[in-house]
């Protein structure tokens, strides 16, 4: 099969693009004014897989800055439709999101997951990412509900 999978990294220009996602790519409907906020800041980051026109999948993360640290980067969400999943498009989001915050200078790349959440585990161990043990999240204001 001929992969016709592109990858666009996303800047201030590109609010049209995603606003016209269609919906099923993000968990909610994409607010205007957030994404304007978000592509205007320039410690936000995100990546878009296009099937053709079709917008497939995303990863999206942010550099996060400390007086006494170097830059690091979360990854905030990787997903891909249902329909093009199991063909390595949420692999090369990530690569890409990894490759862009070791440009920017990030020292440690992080990001969290659901215990039971197989699929993503399997995918972060693919690009040699380590799991850490002892660590408790905590949420406010139903920062962890879906």
């Amino acid at each position: 099969m001929t992969d016709t999978i592109s990858f666009r990294h996303l800047g201030p220009d590109d609010l049209d693009l995603l606003l016209n996602i269609k919906e099923g790519l993000f968990d909610n409907p994409i607010l205007p004014t957030q994404a304007k906020a978000f592509l205007n800041d320039p410690l936000h980051e995100m990546i878009l897989a296009f099937d053709d026109t079709k917008a497939v999948g995303m990863a999206s993360g942010q550099i996060l800055l400390h007086p006494d640290k170097m830059p690091a980067f979360f990854i905030a969400e990787v997903g891909v439709r249902e329909s093009h999943q199991k063909r390595g498009i949420a692999k090369r989001l990530c690569a890409g999101l990894l490759d862009i915050a070791r440009k920017r200078g990030c020292k440690g790349i992080w990001l969290a997951t659901e215990t039971d959440n197989i699929a993503a585990r399997a995918l972060y161990h693919a690009l040699d990412a380590r799991e850490t043990d002892g660590i408790v999240v905590c949420d406010w204001d139903g920062a962890m509900d879906t």
